[in-house]
């Protein structure tokens, strides 16, 4: 079986659409002038609570927590190659990896096929229901709150005042992406059954060889980030108080509320103290990157470990309200050839290779609070290798498809 990228039909999703250009800010791709041959992401995550069932845990997962188990947090790690040259035969490259991470001797990372979509074109229906923002840390919403959208009246081209915001304005950091590549492998795939355990270690050597880009060389002596856990309480006047612990290594913190009514509509809240929602919080994000966010106040500083959510949304979201918290870490950047330490000195390297780190947790705000979902361990969590991944999909555009992504629905 191969990873396929769907080609997806151009059908009527006029207001989903339109609201997911209003609310994402996501920096494009751009080429590197003269950059180097090869890219090379690793991106390394610790999910617990729902996010870890969400990212592998699965059904055994929400067992165990109906049986009072608890949830084991587990690991991620997203992998891209991209190369300015053609593979010399049919594309292949392999990620090898050090004993501790658990995933034998390498991980294949796979050259997608552009095949046709078959998912049947969506009618031409009327949108219906509102999305209801809020944003900021406090018992009560701030002043001009919600921001409400009619799907019906985005639909017709209506929006409310002020709702177009300039969004989180941070640096532009190089992407890996099939699109921006003229060969890329990717991993996880549809040709490996390998998953990572709570138990997996990235500490050691990295080597990525293939037959479209130099080999690639690294040590890491960073570790995946521990895990977030923490409580959601009620707090005075309705609100609701989230507490966790200072995660080692956190550049900072992000946290959303999402839920979902019956009659069509939603409720969507957010941390941060301005109107920024989805784009780049999502991602994993450079410290440099996180240390703007924080002077915006869109990010919360590694120091705080406590945010109230509004009471206004916990009226507005009903009975079932779903939580989500980020703790964003530290990078790693490696070159060959190492970049000289005289400007002067024209550097052209090889191959530039990053990995990014960061730690996330969901849980429901009237359900088991994050830490209650997560048991103390034992080896339970020690995966061996050979169950299949999370099959991912490609996530439709808009608003629905943007929501399903950042809520762990393997897009």
């Amino acid at each position: 079986m191969s990873t396929s990228l769907h080609l997806r039909s151009a059908a009527p999703r006029a207001a989903l659409l339109s609201i997911s250009f209003v609310l994402l800010a996501t920096p494009g791709a751009s080429q590197q002038a003269g950059g180097p041959i090869a890219r090379y992401a690793m991106d390394a995550g610790t999910m617990s609570g729902m996010a870890a069932m969400a990212g592998g845990g699965g059904m055994g997962g929400a067992m165990s927590m109906m049986m009072g188990g608890g949830n084991q947090p587990i690991h991620e790690l997203v992998l891209r190659l991209g190369s300015t040259q053609a593979a010399s035969g049919s594309p292949a490259a392999e990620h090898y990896m050090p004993a501790g991470a658990r995933l034998g001797a390498s991980v294949p990372l796979v050259t997608p096929k552009v095949t046709p979509s078959d998912e049947p074109a969506l009618p031409g229906e009327k949108p219906k229901g509102r999305l209801l923002i809020y944003w900021g840390c406090g018992a009560t919403a701030g002043p001009n709150q919600p921001v409400v959208i009619d799907f019906a009246k985005v639909a017709r081209g209506q929006f409310p005042p002020g709702l177009y915001m300039t969004g989180a304005a941070i640096p532009q950091e190089w992407q890996v992406r099939f699109t921006n590549s003229k060969t890329y492998g990717e991993w996880p795939n549809g040709q490996t059954r390998k998953t990572l355990s709570g138990n997996s270690s990235l500490i050691g050597d990295h080597r990525i060889a293939g037959n479209y880009a130099p080999e690639i060389k690294f040590a890491l002596n960073q570790d995946f980030m521990p895990p977030i856990t923490g409580r959601a309480s009620p707090a005075a006047g309705g609100a609701t108080q989230l507490s966790w612990n200072a995660v080692p290594n956190a550049t900072g913190y992000y946290a959303w509320v999402f839920a979902a009514k019956q009659g069509g509509d939603m409720v969507w809240w957010a941390s941060s103290a301005s109107q920024a929602f989805g784009g780049p919080v999502w991602d994993w994000l450079s410290p440099a990157a996180v240390r703007k966010l924080i002077g915006d106040k869109i990010v919360m500083p590694p120091s705080q470990t406590s945010c109230t959510v509004p009471s206004q949304v916990v009226q507005s979201g009903g009975e079932m309200l779903m939580g989500s918290l980020y703790a964003y870490g530290p990078e790693a950047n490696f070159a060959y050839p190492p970049r000289p330490a005289d400007p002067k000195i024209a550097w052209k390297p090889e191959w530039i290779a990053r990995v990014r780190y960061r730690s996330n947790t969901m849980w429901m705000l009237n359900g088991p609070d994050m830490g209650s979902m997560m048991s103390q361990g034992d080896d339970s969590a020690d995966a061996s290798g050979d169950n299949p991944p999370p099959k991912k999909k490609k996530c439709k555009g808009g608003l629905g498809g943007m929501l399903a992504g950042a809520m762990g629905a393997g897009c």
